[in-house]
Formats: structure tokens, sequence, C-alpha cells
């Protein structure tokens, strides 16, 4: 039976990324030693640290006077290197779901937090004011648990940073905008494991306290990401994911495909009288589809799993915090999948409704 991977991360990676990480497995660059065992120091390695980074600069059209490094500890480890970073006194946040309230717990550990937000997390505030004091604004461009995407890249008077972990190479982006982009890579890239941070150089050295060295960004771009032992599987599988990305014709074309997958399943949920989401439209996400069954068909969500999971879709059951359905539709997820599920809600309809 063919699976369709809607599970939100770690998520769907191109099949050829998945098979020539398999291959290196077992002979990684044909110097009979696994890409498990081999040394982040041989010059094969190296070369695809290099090959990685490079590639990430071509797909995202970055501008000069930008680094690109590679690291562990998540996300959730960025949520404190910004700050520790950045901040000098005081910071902006917008709060627009779980992930964005972690950053700010961690960022209120260093100074000030001016928080923005709205009356809840189904839309994307507007009109938004940011205090022309503050050493930096942070967003997080997709919220995977609510299913809200900022997609326009907002004009900014104070240094603007973005948590880009599960939109990252979905469509284009104005890299000049931010200073800092980052994100962990098991969405839309590489397997669990891999952190990426786009910096802008000259954002750096300004605060006044000490940086541990581990947390300091200008560690890491002194030693191209190689100042400790990096994640190597999941780098190698990155750079399979970008060939990819770049054989299927870019960016502009992952943008296209997303946005083709998400539109067939928004008008499905808007269609279908037993399903409806919650989410504002202006803000959907193309990534994250979150939607609910209406009061009086609840009921019924267990058995719409059940019915998924028999017809070989898997991770489609929401976030434990909100409860319905979320279809992620990642890069790597074909339109036949989101058909399939189409095609399981009309069915669904037609025997309860």
């Amino acid at each position: 039976m063919e699976k369709h991977n809607f599970y939100a991360g770690p998520a769907i990676l191109p099949q050829s990324a998945i098979d020539a990480t398999i291959e290196a497995l077992k002979d990684f660059a044909e110097t009979g030693i696994s890409l498990a065992a081999i040394s982040h120091r041989s010059k094969e390695f190296v070369g695809v640290m290099a090959e990685t980074e490079n590639l990430f600069k071509e797909l995202l059209s970055i501008p000069e006077g930008y680094s690109v490094i590679f690291m562990g500890g998540g996300a959730s480890t960025q949520f404190a290197m910004i700050p520790f970073n950045l901040m000098k006194k005081k910071a902006a946040y917008l709060n627009t779901g779980t992930w964005a309230t972690k950053a700010i717990k961690e960022a209120k550990m260093f100074g000030d937090v001016v928080e923005i937000r709205g009356r809840d997390f189904t839309y994307i505030p507007k009109d938004i004011e940011i205090p022309d004091d503050v050493d930096y604004f942070h967003i997080t461009t997709n919220n995977t648990i609510y299913g809200t995407e900022i997609r326009e890249d907002m004009d900014c008077k104070v240094p603007l940073i973005a948590d880009m972990s599960s939109d990252i190479f979905s469509r284009k982006v104005d890299i000049s905008k931010y200073a800092i982009i980052y994100g962990g890579a098991q969405k839309n890239l590489a397997p669990a494991g891999l952190t990426f941070a786009i910096v802008k150089n000259d954002i750096l050295g300004k605060v006044d306290h000490k940086i541990p060295t581990m947390l300091n960004y200008q560690t890491h771009i002194d030693k191209e990401s190689m100042f400790n032992t990096p994640p190597v599987i999941p780098v190698f599988t990155a750079l399979q994911t970008l060939k990819w990305i770049k054989k299927m014709g870019g960016v502009d074309a992952m943008q296209k495909r997303n946005v083709e997958k998400s539109d067939l399943l928004y008008a499905e949920i808007e269609r279908n009288s037993i399903f409806r989401t919650t989410v504002a439209e202006e803000n959907r996400s193309i990534m994250n589809v979150c939607f609910v069954m209406i009061d009086e068909y609840k009921e019924f969500e267990t058995e719409f799993l059940q019915l998924a999971i028999e017809k070989g879709m898997m991770g489609l059951k929401g976030h434990r915090s909100v409860g319905g359905f979320r279809a992620s539709l990642y890069n790597a997820l074909e339109k036949k999948s989101v058909e399939a599920l189409v095609a399981l809600m009309k069915e669904f309809e037609s025997q309860k409704a």
C-alpha cells in the first residue's frame, strides 16, 4: 500500500535524498567507510559541507555579507542564542503560537521583552507597531501547531529575526530584510539533528556581555561550522535535498507546488459539510493545514483518523494541544497525497452527512 506522509516533523523528505543517504551509510564517496563513521575533517566531508553551504546560498539568493552556518541543538537552542548574541537591553517578539511563546520565555532571561500578540493564535495581527528602541524584532514565520503563516517579508526598522524552521525553501524570501534566519532542519531539509542559521555578519559583536563559546554565532562562522563535530548524516541529507530542490526548479517551483497543494485541500475543507478550519483565510499556512470537524460530527474524529491510516495516510492527527487534524504539506509531499486525502474527506462526508 502506498503511504502518504503528513507528519509535521520529522517529516517527509525527497526519496532521492533518502536513497542517497542510505548508500552513503554503506559507503561514503567511495571511501569504503560509512557516512556514519567518516571523519568530519576528511576532505570528502569537508567538500559536502562546502557544497551544502554554497547551494543554500544559491537557492535562497543570499546576498554578500551573510554567513550560513550549521549546528546542532535545534531551534530551541537558537531561542537562547538570539538574545545572547543580540540583546543589550530590550527586544520585541511577535507571539503567534507555541514556539514563539517558548522563544519569548528564553529571551526574558536576558532582558526586557515587548510581546506583541492578537486575541488568539488563529490569525496574524495586522498593523504591528514595533518599538524603535528595541535591539531586534523576532517572528516565527510558520506556526505548525495552529496553521498560520507570515508569507511576506515585512519591512522593519530594527533588525528582523525569523524562525523559519517549517517553511524554509517553501517560498521565495528576501534575505536582505532579515538580520538572522534560523531553524531546525527536520521539516523541509533533513532529518532531526541539524540546525541552520543565516546570519548578517555586521549584526554581531555589539553586546557587552560575554557569550559562551558554543552559543556564539561568531564561533561557528569563523570555523565554517566545524568548531565541533557537526551532525554529519543530516548535513549530507540536507545536501541531497537541496540538489533535489534545484533539479525540480528551485524555490520558485517549490512555492508553486505548495500553493497548488494547499489550495486543493483548503477548497475541500470549505466545500465539505463536515470539516472546517479556524484559521483566518489571509493567514492560512501552505505548510501545515489545520482543520477540525464541526461540532455535530466531532464524535467521528477517531473513526476518520483510523480510516485514514487504513488507506495509508499517516500523521493527520492534530497537535495534542489543539486537537483536530493537521496535514503537513512540505516540499517533498506529492500532490497525489493531497488528492488522496481530499477523496477520503469526500467519501467520509457521503457516509456521515
